[in-house]
């Protein structure tokens, strides 16, 4: 029995604490899917799924994850109207999904015309977990999941570009400061002030510290924590590599309106080269062997979980 007092503290989500939702792959429904063209990324995305819970099976069989129910849909954007949940991974298109998400709601006539900070803090799109427990579990059981995921080195070396190599009023003073104090030897006075500079070999000993002067980041927090694809069956799984392709294909799946593309437009910093393989391997070199061994280790299970070739 529980003392009075810790009961009472206690937050009635605790009677989630080890919830597991098994993977089952059901059967995408394909009645909107119009024209033959779609057959070659239906059977990527039919391979995909398999591998996942194939690999979530052997995986789960030795651990199974300790949290409640809402922090496991904390990520998870809802769109009632075509029934489908997504859930967010910065770095791999997101932005362009909200826009997307807001147009099958009714929020917006086109993708095209919604400014970045609309999107991201014009706080239009529901989450999952906002929502009642019955709410919750009705949408996990009746909707269509999806993620989109993108290859773990470039997406965090595109986080690093966009949060520290170009402006930014949060990351500079909020990580960069942190980052500069701890991990940079007799550092000015004024990178100490402003936290602009970042150095990319910085930022990967504040990743991998275990005592890191500030928190994680959703920008490069391992997408096995963000979505938890091993507890919530995602009846879709999307790559940044192959993004207007499987996301058009998803559309159709889901009956969006036919004239609803997946916008191609980069949302920031338009100028710079995208993230490609050989720009992170550009990055990369700033790193000794075990600093790039150890940073593939921390992102080893997405690595695993997408079928991702280790670099």
């Amino acid at each position: 029995r529980l003392p009075e007092q810790q009961k009472m503290s206690e937050s009635p989500l605790s009677w989630f604490r080890g919830v597991y939702l098994p993977p089952a792959l059901h059967a995408l429904n394909k009645t909107f899917v119009k024209g033959g063209e779609w057959q070659d990324t239906d059977s990527t995305q039919e391979k995909r799924r398999a591998f996942l819970q194939d690999f979530c099976r052997k995986y789960n069989s030795k651990k199974k994850l300790q949290t409640h129910l809402v922090h496991l849909v904390s990520r998870i954007y809802v769109e009632d109207r075509h029934k489908v949940l997504y859930c967010e991974v910065p770095k791999a298109g997101c932005s362009n999904w909200k826009r997307v998400l807001m147009v099958l709601s009714g929020l917006a006539a086109s993708a095209n015309n919604i400014s970045h900070d609309e999107v991201h803090y014009g706080k239009h799109l529901r989450k999952l977990d906002s929502y009642d427990l019955k709410g919750i579990y009705t949408r996990l059981n009746m909707y269509t999941k999806f993620i989109f995921v993108r290859d773990p080195m470039e997406r965090l070396v595109s986080a690093f570009r966009d949060k520290f190599e170009h402006s930014n009023s949060y990351y500079h003073p909020v990580f960069g400061k942190a980052i500069i104090k701890k991990y940079r030897h007799n550092a000015d006075e004024e990178a100490l002030k402003t936290g602009s500079g970042v150095k990319f070999k910085e930022f990967i000993q504040y990743l991998l510290d275990s005592h890191r002067p500030v928190g994680m980041d959703i920008h490069w927090e391992q997408v096995s924590k963000l979505c938890y694809p091993c507890l919530i069956n995602y009846d879709f799984i999307g790559k940044f590599e192959t993004l207007e392709e499987d996301a058009n294909y998803f559309l159709q799946l889901v009956g969006a309106p036919a004239n609803l593309e997946f916008p191609k437009f980069k949302d920031r910093h338009s100028s710079d080269e995208r993230t490609s393989t050989e720009v992170v391997r550009q990055y990369l070199k700033e790193l000794s062997k075990e600093e790039r061994q150890l940073t593939y280790d921390f992102y080893y299970l997405d690595y695993l979980m997408f079928n991702y070739t280790s670099p």
